[in-house]
């Protein structure tokens, strides 16, 4: 594993342990180069996958981008962040499980939709506005008005 810090390519794995949710192994690492401490995780990956893009475009799935735009969209808000990384490991899951190497962009930002939609109104608001590219305010007070009403 290369240090982070000094690019050296060999660290001593110091500390194994699972995750709380067990989706992943959390190692603690140390470079045989600098000495610098860092930590890694370990997951499972079933198989290699492609997102699309609407204008075709086609680029490896990251879960850290994933796990990014939720955390922006979930930012301030009172989310345990352990609820956020299980929302993102099932998204991958979901992914993973479906059969298929390449998915859409837009059925990935859907899961996430979905997936907000449960866990908090004002992240899924959020989410939504750069999802479906609002443009002006009253884009928003729609958008608003229908997840207040879904909530009645």
């Amino acid at each position: 594993m290369k240090c982070p810090f000094c690019s050296h390519d060999d660290s001593q794995v110091k500390d194994s342990r699972p995750t709380e949710d067990g989706a992943a192994i959390r190692r603690r690492r140390q470079c045989e180069g600098c000495g610098a401490r860092f930590t890694t995780f370990e997951r499972i990956q079933l198989r290699e996958l492609t997102i699309v893009k609407s204008e075709g475009r086609r680029e490896p799935f990251e879960r850290e981008k994933l796990e990014r735009s939720i955390a922006i969209a979930c930012r301030k808000r009172p989310i345990e962040p352990i609820r956020i990384e299980r929302l993102v490991t099932a998204i991958q899951r979901q992914i993973e499980t479906s059969g298929e190497s390449e998915i859409q962009a837009n059925r990935v930002g859907e899961m996430v939709m979905d997936g907000l939609k449960a866990l908090d109104s004002v992240a899924y608001i959020r989410f939504a506005s750069v999802y479906k590219d609002f443009t002006e305010a009253k884009d928003f007070e729609e958008f608003a008005g229908s997840v207040k009403e879904m909530g009645s």
